[in-house]
């Protein structure tokens, strides 16, 4: 992986175009692209583990020694900006099967585009389960300085991670690092894709759960890492998608926090699929999902429409 990195502004946001050698065929794979560090130096509670970035063929990435976001802009803006996160189980974030397709598509529509590369919890990192979510935060908070309208679309562990960056918005996951953290992390939309939403009984038996918060955590615990439960009234309009044979995020999870959003008076649009599984993506040919891309244009440019964009 070469990067050069240079020095932008009062916050001092590292930046960096990169390439990663050697790894042309891997599915999914951006060209170079702006990468936008998320810390000036050690994250949050420092640790993490030591050597290179690992991306598989399939183009799953793991040890995130360096959290950051990849910006994919449009050749031309409509003004509005993305921030996607890949799922994974927090075990590894699916870039090439889930993130950069996504964000590829929303630039061709003008958004620009943001990848997060968020820690993972299980990877050394000293402040344990917080990383992942002080990462999304501190990223919202980044494109906020960039972006007058940013939405949030996560797949998977990715949704539950921006539902709770959506929701938590007064939540502190990290001490302040520098005049940036004292402005909001909020969003204006979010698009969660076969999320997992819970992690309340009977819905325990995922990934998510037990890289979060362990087989042994207590009801109390499982609730504060729930994004149904911090849904309020100025939470942010939200899209769902899931299939009803998802053998992965329960379908259940959808029906959950379409509830809670209802319950709030959040604006909430829901699709389910009677057929797809787990890690759509996009759409998987064959089955009802690959239409909830338009779905989603439609959702993204009702926003555009309604603030008079």
């Amino acid at each position: 992986m070469n990067r050069r990195q240079f020095l932008v502004g009062s916050t001092a946001i590292m930046m960096a175009l990169q390439t990663r050698a050697g790894l042309a065929g891997s599915p999914g794979l951006p060209g170079e692209h702006i990468d936008i560090a998320l810390w000036n130096d050690v994250p949050p509670g420092g640790g993490g583990p030591s050597g290179s970035e690992i991306l598989s063929a399939k183009g799953a990435l793991s040890n995130v020694t360096r959290p950051s976001l990849r910006v994919f802009a449009p050749a031309k803006s409509n003004g509005r900006a993305v921030l996607v996160a890949a799922g994974g189980g927090y075990k590894r974030i699916e870039m090439g099967q889930e993130a950069w397709p996504a964000a590829d598509w929303l630039s061709a529509l003008g958004y620009t585009a943001y990848v997060l590369s968020y820690r993972l919890p299980d990877e050394g990192w000293r402040d344990g389960n917080l990383v992942s979510l002080q990462d999304a935060q501190r990223a919202l908070r980044i494109i906020r300085s960039r972006e007058k309208h940013v939405s949030v679309l996560g797949f998977s562990a990715g949704g539950h991670l921006l539902g709770m960056a959506a929701t938590r918005t007064d939540f502190h996951s990290y001490p302040v690092a520098d005049a940036l953290d004292h402005t909001p992390a909020y969003a204006d939309g979010a698009a969660l894709i076969y999320p997992v939403i819970t992690l309340e009984s009977p819905y325990t038996h995922t990934s998510t759960h037990k890289l979060l918060v362990g087989p042994d955590a207590t009801a109390a615990v499982d609730a504060q890492w729930s994004v149904q439960n911090f849904v309020t009234a100025t939470t942010p309009r939200v899209f769902l998608v899931q299939a009803e044979d998802d053998p992965v995020s329960d379908p259940h999870n959808t029906l959950i926090m379409a509830a809670a959003c209802q319950r709030e008076h959040v604006p909430v649009e829901m699709h389910r699929y009677s057929s797809g599984g787990h890690g759509f993506a996009m759409g998987r040919p064959g089955t009802p999902t690959t239409e909830w891309p338009a779905r989603y244009k439609q959702w993204l440019g009702s926003d555009i429409t309604a603030m008079g964009g």
